[in-house]
């Protein structure tokens, strides 16, 4: 089944496991490289922020407040696309969908449980268009880890016929994909372990500050080497994929039971530290793709911190590291574009996901369609 003549622009949304803010981009697919026409970016105010990384941490559930914040992302985001429609003089009937990731409150693979909020009811209630939501549970529904998701897109959009490829979201986890030139090799992707989530937590632990810009914080700071390797220690990152993980795993807690056997550690070592984790876990992964790498791109909010991208650089040398905006889509943008571009899959009938990636038993179609 084929999608049916009519609108040809997707808006994607995305929230990321940071939970700093809304990410939404206006998409044209009718060529083979997507056409970004808009985008727009908003950052959570830090009550909102707190209320959401309190949230996802929390031991147990306040159902009330997980509700309230359902509504209030939901109203958010749609507010969010009329202002991207407005800014781009777009007319809503010329958008066929918005394609919505929502703001992750758990994530449980081993549970076959995920959970994402920011109610498509009210995106599509003020907006007036169908709205897609809700892209995860199916891929576990079919015994895959519901994550991650982007790398179907980096297939389509990204893959070379002549270089082996990676590419690196630095969100609040970070995930790789390699693109092998090989296209009878599979695609392969996953969660390699935590990137800006703790980071950013722990600069506003002790410096009230939403985020360590271009990581001058941990630049201040020296790698403890101690510290490092009891963060590497954790059975996580000898874990062989498909394998996915969130900030209920790589949370607070985690890094204050970390702490505790390290208490000498100075707060911008600790930053510092967890700075060379992100590194360090990303190479070792790196080092075990097959065939090898020979370029690696770097999207998402860790792509904007310079002295981590430095770090990177140098740890994977001589592999060369890029941000995304070198094949064409700007590293902030490059998830609201893949939402978008799963938006159009659903509506097309087509498979979202990759079980090379997620381990599921089939390719299924993502999402539930909420129609304007």
């Amino acid at each position: 089944m084929t999608e049916a003549p009519g609108p040809r622009l997707y808006v994607g949304l995305m929230s990321g496991t940071s939970a700093d803010g809304l990410d939404a981009a206006l998409v044209c697919f009718d060529n083979a490289s997507p056409e970004i026409l808009g985008h727009r970016s908003i950052t959570y105010p830090e009550t909102l922020r707190r209320r959401i990384r309190d949230a996802a941490s929390a031991p147990q559930l306040d159902a009330a407040e997980v509700m309230r914040l359902d509504r209030e992302l939901g109203e958010l985001a749609a507010a969010h696309v009329v202002a991207l429609l407005a800014d781009t003089h777009t007319p809503p009937g010329s958008v066929a969908a918005i394609g919505s990731h929502g703001q992750t409150i758990r994530h449980l693979p081993e549970d076959a449980c995920t959970w994402q909020i920011g109610d498509p009811n009210r995106i599509v209630q003020q907006t007036g268009i169908t709205t897609v939501a809700d892209f995860r549970r199916r891929d576990l529904a079919a015994q895959g880890e519901g994550a991650p998701l982007a790398p179907a897109f980096h297939a389509a959009v990204f893959r070379s016929k002549t270089r082996n490829r990676a590419i690196l979201n630095l969100g609040g986890i970070a995930n790789i994909t390699h693109l092998p030139a090989d296209h009878a090799k599979p695609v392969t992707g996953y969660d390699t372990g935590p990137a800006n989530r703790l980071l950013d937590h722990w600069v506003y632990l002790h410096r009230r500050e939403p985020f360590d810009a271009g990581g001058t914080w941990a630049q201040s700071g020296q790698c403890n080497a101690g510290l490092l390797e009891s963060f590497l220690a954790d059975p996580y990152f000898s874990m062989a994929p498909p394998k996915s993980t969130g900030p209920e795993y790589f949370s607070a807690a985690w890094l204050d039971s970390q702490l505790a056997h390290h208490p000498e550690v100075a707060p911008a070592d600790v930053q510092a530290t967890l700075l060379q984790l992100t590194v360090h876990s990303v190479r070792q992964e790196v080092d075990k793709l097959d065939p090898q790498v020979e370029e690696l791109y770097v999207c998402g909010g860790g792509a904007e911190n310079g002295h981590l991208m430095e770090q990177l650089a140098e740890a994977l040398a001589p592999v060369p590291v890029a941000d995304t905006s070198a094949l064409q889509v700007p590293p902030g943008l490059v998830e609201p574009v893949a939402f978008a571009w799963l938006a159009q899959r659903t509506l097309m009938r087509q498979a979202g996901n990759l079980p090379s990636v997620t381990g599921a038993n089939d390719s299924v179609i993502l999402g539930g369609i909420y129609p304007a």
